[in-house]
């Protein structure tokens, strides 16, 4: 591994060099940050066999290593809009982008907490080839419906101590950590220490067990500020926007808007200027003068795109959605690289 990304007063640099070096757009700052897509389930596999036939390609089976494999081959296209950061989890996320209901099995870790063979070859595939592109991997260790996969409290910590000194052997230095996704999420997690109030604890434990080498943080769906001592711990913040409505809040049921989050989030009596980036936003509109992207680039922060297969959409909408069309195929996915690509001056 080549590429490394680190942090210095605020802004994110790859191999030493700031991301998106000497760039504005419309007056704002674009140098530094780190935009990127939520691709939860590219190394995802599904173990339940009563599920996985859901996942069928229409030209055959579902197949992880040619999910991974295809989404591998669309990386370029998505560097040469701008992007520089994908968004993937050991522990998936749901395919049918939001479901109480979660039977399917898609975990990468076994219950004591190990890294499942198949599972790490494809992370270091999608890892390996990131890093020829200049790109990043925000890699998530947890989602709150695949959290009972873990047999106790200590098998969690030794999830966070195996990925972290597996990444240490692969040297793979293009890798920011999530400890979990949406942590604040309510009634999802099997195990305390994953959860909000605890999560800084796994957190703590990843940048001592990588001798602060590795960049960590958390996500949270709160619009409110998250537990301080998770923003004291974190390396960066990583809010997610799916419960906002709006830039500013105008729309119903919710007053509040991502500029509103933000401001919030810095208000933090333990907010000490680390970088904001969204990794997960159901809120599209690209067309439109305002929008969350377009708010969150005016108030300092990088977005991150999250888009799954809505009723009655085809196979060739979403991201997250299994099978997954990794290619720039709809109409959504155009508008929000085209967005991204005047922002980032791709």
């Amino acid at each position: 591994m080549a590429s490394k990304v680190t942090l210095s007063d605020g802004a994110f640099h790859i191999d030493g060099t700031p991301t998106y070096a000497g760039r504005s757009w419309r007056g704002h700052r674009i140098e530094g940050r780190l935009f990127d897509s939520r691709m939860a389930n590219a190394i995802a596999d599904d173990e339940n066999p009563e599920t996985r036939g859901a996942w069928a390609y229409a030209d055959g089976p579902w197949d992880a290593q040619r999910s991974t494999a295809e989404f591998i081959a669309a990386l370029p296209a998505y560097r040469a809009h701008g992007l520089l950061a994908v968004c993937i989890n050991l522990s998936g996320g749901s395919p049918q982008g939001y479901s109480w209901n979660q039977p399917w099995k898609i975990c990468g870790f076994t219950p004591d907490g190990t890294i499942k063979h198949a599972w790490a070859e494809r992370l270091e595939a999608v890892i390996a080839a990131c890093d020829r592109l200049g790109m990043v991997v925000i890699l998530g260790l947890f989602y709150g419906k695949q959290s009972g996969t873990f047999k106790d409290e200590s098998a969690v910590k030794a999830a966070v101590t195996n990925t972290v000194d597996w990444l240490s052997a692969k040297g793979a230095t293009n890798v920011l950590l999530e400890i979990g996704n949406e942590v604040d999420l309510e009634n999802v997690w099997t195990h305390p220490i994953i959860a909000a109030e605890r999560c800084h604890e796994l957190i703590e434990l990843a940048q001592r067990r990588s001798g602060g080498r590795l960049l960590v943080s958390t996500s949270l769906i709160g619009i409110d500020a998250p537990p301080e001592p998770i923003v004291a711990a974190a390396d960066f913040l990583l809010p997610h926007g799916n419960r906002v409505h709006g830039p500013d809040g105008h729309y119903q049921p919710s007053p509040h808007g991502i500029r509103l989050q933000l401001a919030r989030w810095r208000a933090s009596p333990a907010y000490r200027g680390q970088p904001i980036v969204y990794n997960e936003d159901d809120h599209f509109e690209f067309d439109k003068p305002d929008n969350h992207f377009v708010a969150a680039v005016e108030c300092g922060a990088s977005w991150g795109y999250f888009d799954y297969r809505m009723s009655r959409e085809r196979f060739e909408d979403g991201f997250q959605s299994l099978p997954v069309d990794w290619t720039i195929s709809s109409k959504r996915k155009r508008a929000f690289f085209g967005l991204l690509k005047e922002i980032t001056g791709a």
